[in-house]
């Protein structure tokens, strides 16, 4: 978890492939990015095995580049299509049980606290709506009212997409999957709802229409994690295979989602603003002494 780890031998990095040359040379470690900088650099996640047109990919990779530290970074999921994604990048990824993602990130966050005391260390909660609010629904409240100090980022795409279509109670009312043929009986969950009452200083949700509100949201609650505890970002990542929505689509359908009941949403405490601002005028400081 550190530059050491991507920097070859002396001597070595010749020998390597390409790919690793340009992600030691032209990586984003230790260089803010915005998306504009995108193409002219090596991202941290390019490949990946997910489904052409998948918005649950693009968003994740906008996460990725919105990493404070990634050379200091550690991603918690389970089963589940992000882990497809997330798992390719390089970043360390730790692969936890159905329904143990916050417990296994409450344990490893307070264990790099103790080992790494003068180096910050994030940890990050990416998955799915089934693993993290249906099946590790105990998990992750019980660590947002400890108010552990990580970010959980909940990539909602409203079903179990990849178990085959089951409706998750992130699904909306109403709504008729393929194993679920009578409809959705329940109203989706009010993840956001549940997260105030949890006081977290840090609250978003969010669609991939705007790539630069995505990284700059993934940003901000990673950093305000450090600092205060729980944060929680909810992204909108739709499943274009079960829903059934065509690849050149699936934009449109972002879009037509964030008007419908999906709009931009961010709840930040006083405190937490205060930090952000801070930040922000250490960074603008280091920029005009440049």
């Amino acid at each position: 978890m550190s530059l050491d780890t991507v920097k070859p031998s002396p001597g070595f990095l010749e020998l390597l492939p390409v790919e690793y040359q340009d992600l030691v040379k032209y990586g984003q470690y230790g260089k803010k990015k915005k998306v504009s900088d995108m193409g002219k650099f090596k991202e941290l996640g390019e490949e990946h095995p997910m489904c052409a047109g998948c918005a649950m990919s693009l968003f994740i990779r906008l996460v990725f580049l919105g990493l404070p530290r990634p050379e200091h970074t550690i991603f918690v999921g389970t089963a589940g299509c992000g882990r497809l994604a997330i798992s390719q990048g390089n970043v360390p990824f730790v692969y936890g049980n159905y329904g143990d993602t916050n417990a296994v990130a409450s344990g490893l966050k307070r264990g790099l606290e103790l080992r790494f005391p003068e180096q910050e260390k994030d940890v990050i909660v990416m998955c799915g709506d089934g693993g993290l609010v249906d099946i590790g629904f105990q998990g992750l409240m019980h660590s947002w009212f400890r108010h552990e100090k990580f970010t959980t980022i909940m990539l909602d795409n409203e079903v179990y997409g990849n178990t085959g279509g089951q409706e998750s109670g992130m699904t909306q009312k109403g709504q008729i999957m393929k194993m679920s043929p009578r409809g959705k009986v329940d109203e989706k969950m009010d993840m956001i709802g549940l997260a105030k009452v949890a006081k977290l200083d840090y609250i978003a949700r969010v669609v991939p229409t705007n790539p630069g509100r995505v990284v700059r949201t993934a940003r901000r609650a990673i950093l305000i994690a450090r600092e205060f505890g729980s944060t929680y970002v909810q992204g909108y990542t739709s499943c274009n295979i079960e829903y059934s929505i065509p690849t050149p689509q699936v934009m449109q359908d972002a879009f037509d989602k964030e008007k419908e009941c999906y709009g931009f949403e961010e709840h930040i405490s006083d405190r937490a603003k205060a930090y952000l601002d801070e930040i922000e005028k250490k960074e603008k400081a280091a920029k005009k002494k440049k």
